[in-house]
């Protein structure tokens, strides 16, 4: 029956390769010796061979091959229990401390010498013993968790290797032992190994090795020690040396990316002080690293994990799980905000995966809270707020939609002049306050820390509603602007393929003459991927010289010349952390 037949050919399936060769070797007379440089082609032919037999038997004789019976699911599991066992019975990766009994016994250690190994490779360290031998132990011991060899090798290197071992690598190969033992748990065995480096090898020390020391002690929370190695082996350049030399850019990169280290292991740990130093530290090399001319590919800051260790501290602060070291130390309303202040610094990547965790760990909730057409309608001043303004078809509502990472914040339409009135977007407020503000319950509970109000502002230009409607929302921007206390930034927006339109000069003549000295102006150029023929990452968009020169010409003229410029592009994603920089400011209002 078909049963029976799929039984014997599973189980000729295990013998006939090797039927196949041996018939073989009969064949021609020869010996398995001879077969030796060809033996990888027999058996490649020999499993061809038997796979053509087990098709014709499998096919009933007719010479074409059955389909393959899918496996049911206990068939499957017991497949998988087999292939655990077969390799639970094998030598994958375990330690052959019984096979090597037998050849360690008669040394001077009863059992093991000084300097004796596990590996059957590399069974013992000598004075003949090369470099690349010892980097192979230490990489063995510690993927193998082998204590017993990491101090034979540490007991080798500090005991018994001559002055002139491994001449120009001592130091990498303490390095590694150094890393190792911290992998391993060793503290004491890795203060040995880094005291020998440090006072003989600190002048050969690699900025790369000293990164990797710096993750093994912050892994054993030896904060002190990583500090001292990032000082004494990874310091700033001086000011008069040339940055951009390969060794100062390598020095510039591994005190990043340690920093970067220091920073992400401490927030996963809840430890605010030093995450917070780190930060800093990080912010204030930033523009060196840009001055260095690395790139953001050239660094690899792991941006995204910083972040995430951040938004995940900050939200077991909100619920009072976590408090700073220092009871009154100056802490901003949102972690994250720490983290995004060093990352304006350095050179922007403008990678999705980080934005989107920043946006969502610094937007946790909004709700549209009113919309206004008179001061009176305006919800009570109890926070920070940022106002987007700009021309009809700029891309407002788009803009405000990418940076906050939603879809449907602000209505978007091909038709202009959708936005009619000053909607007032509550960020971060109290959970429940939608469900206040829709049905009018009483909702208990405070705003976070780090609440503000985006208010979007209605667009000139194309907007279809008469002139008298046009006048009052001009007044009342002219009222919003110089009356409202916790207004903190004015983005206003304009196309960077037309620059500055009659619409816009209007807005910033009357901005310049009511603007208070507190609010700070900003102008985005919105739809700069559009001046981009295929846009790519390196050029995710540009505007041209002549409507940027236009643009500062007109900016000046309306008191207005030093205001900052940001370019921008909802499709790209580019601006999003400039803007994110002024958003600040008003979280922490």
């Amino acid at each position: 029956d078909n049963q029976g037949k799929q039984i014997m050919v599973l189980e000729f399936r295990q013998f006939l390769p090797t039927l196949l060769i041996v018939l073989l070797v009969v064949h021609q007379g020869s010996s398995f010796s001879t077969l030796k440089p060809t033996l990888s082609i027999t058996k490649l032919q020999a499993n061809v061979a038997s796979d053509i037999i087990l098709g014709e038997l499998g096919s009933g004789g007719d010479g074409r091959i059955s389909k393959k019976r899918k496996l049911t699911r206990p068939e499957r599991k017991a497949q998988e229990r087999e292939k655990k066992a077969r390799r639970k019975n094998s030598n994958h990766r375990k330690h052959n401390y019984a096979a090597r009994a037998t050849e360690l016994q008669g040394k001077v250690s009863p059992g093991e010498g000084r300097y004796d190994l596990h590996s059957k490779s590399i069974s013992s360290l000598n004075i003949d013993s090369s470099a690349d031998d010892v980097l192979k132990a230490i990489k063995r011991a510690q993927n193998l968790h082998d204590v017993h060899d990491i101090r034979a090798i540490e007991h080798f290197l500090l005991e018994k290797a001559p002055p002139n071992f491994a001449y120009g690598y001592m130091g990498s190969l303490l390095s590694r032992l150094a890393v190792a033992a911290l992998h391993l748990g060793e503290q004491s065995l890795a203060r040995k190994a880094l005291d020998v480096r440090e006072a003989n090898y600190k002048l050969s020390a690699r900025p790369m090795e000293s990164a990797a020391i710096i993750r093994g002690l912050l892994r054993v929370h030896n904060v002190s020690d990583a500090f001292h190695v990032l000082d004494g082996e990874l310091p700033l350049p001086d000011s008069e040396s040339e940055l951009t030399t390969e060794e100062n850019q390598e020095l510039i990169k591994y005190r990043a990316l340690s920093l970067g280290s220091i920073a992400s292991r401490h927030f996963f740990e809840n430890e605010l002080t030093y995450a917070i130093q780190a930060c800093e530290m990080l912010t204030e090399i930033g523009p060196i690293v840009r001055e260095a001319g690395l790139s953001a590919i050239d660094v690899k800051m792991p941006w995204a994990r910083i972040v995430k260790g951040a938004a995940q501290c900050e939200s077991k602060r909100r619920d009072g799980k976590v408090t700073a070291l220092v009871a009154d130390a100056e802490l901003p309303c949102n972690l994250v905000y720490s983290v995004l202040g060093a990352m304006t610094t350095f050179p922007s990547d403008n990678d999705d995966r980080t934005y989107e965790i920043l946006s969502n760990s610094l937007i946790r909730r909004v709700v549209f809270v009113t919309g206004a057409v008179d001061m009176k309608g305006c919800p009570v001043a109890d926070r920070g707020e940022v106002a987007f303004i700009g021309r009809s078809n700029v891309g407002k509502s788009s803009l405000v939609n990418m940076i906050t990472n939603r879809k449907s914040l602000a209505y978007t339409s091909k038709t202009p002049g959708k936005t009619q009135q000053f909607n007032f977007f509550a960020v971060n407020d109290k959970p429940e306050r939608a469900r206040e503000i829709r049905y009018g319950d009483d909702v208990g509970g405070e705003k976070d820390l780090d609440s503000f109000y985006i208010v979007d502002l209605p667009g000139f230009g194309f907007a279809k509603v008469p002139e008298n409607i046009r006048n009052e929302w001009s007044k009342l921007m002219s009222d919003y602007v110089q009356s409202r206390k916790t207004l903190k930034t004015v983005f206003h927006l304009i196309d960077s393929r037309h620059g500055s339109t009659s619409e816009d000069v209007k807005i910033m003549k009357q901005l310049g003459e009511i603007m208070p000295k507190n609010v700070k102006y900003v102008v985005v150029l919105t739809k700069a991927d559009k001046n981009v023929k295929g846009m790519t990452k390196k050029n995710e968009g540009k505007v041209s010289r002549d409507v940027m020169e236009s643009l500062r010409e007109t900016m000046k003229e309306n008191k207005l010349g030093k205001a900052p410029v940001i370019l921008s592009s909802a499709e790209s994603k580019l601006g999003r952390d400039d803007i994110w920089r002024y958003l600040k400011v008003a979280a922490e209002a």
